[in-house]
């Protein structure tokens, strides 16, 4: 609940400051890779998701 709560009360400069430290830490040629391996792992997500509840529903 208050995680959900921190990440709506965050504002332009807490995420420009997240992402100025990603890029340090990662570099620029890191990123668009990471990006890509967590856009899979939602989406797999969602696919699992899905397909528990067609199950729950048969």
């Amino acid at each position: 609940m208050i995680s959900k709560l921190l990440l709506f009360t965050m504002g332009g400069t807490e995420w420009l400051l997240i992402a100025l430290v990603v890029l340090l830490l990662f570099g620029g040629k890191k990123i668009p890779e990471l990006m890509r391996g967590l856009g899979k792992g939602v989406s797999e997500f969602k696919k699992g998701k899905n397909e528990s509840n067609q199950k729950n529903k048969d």
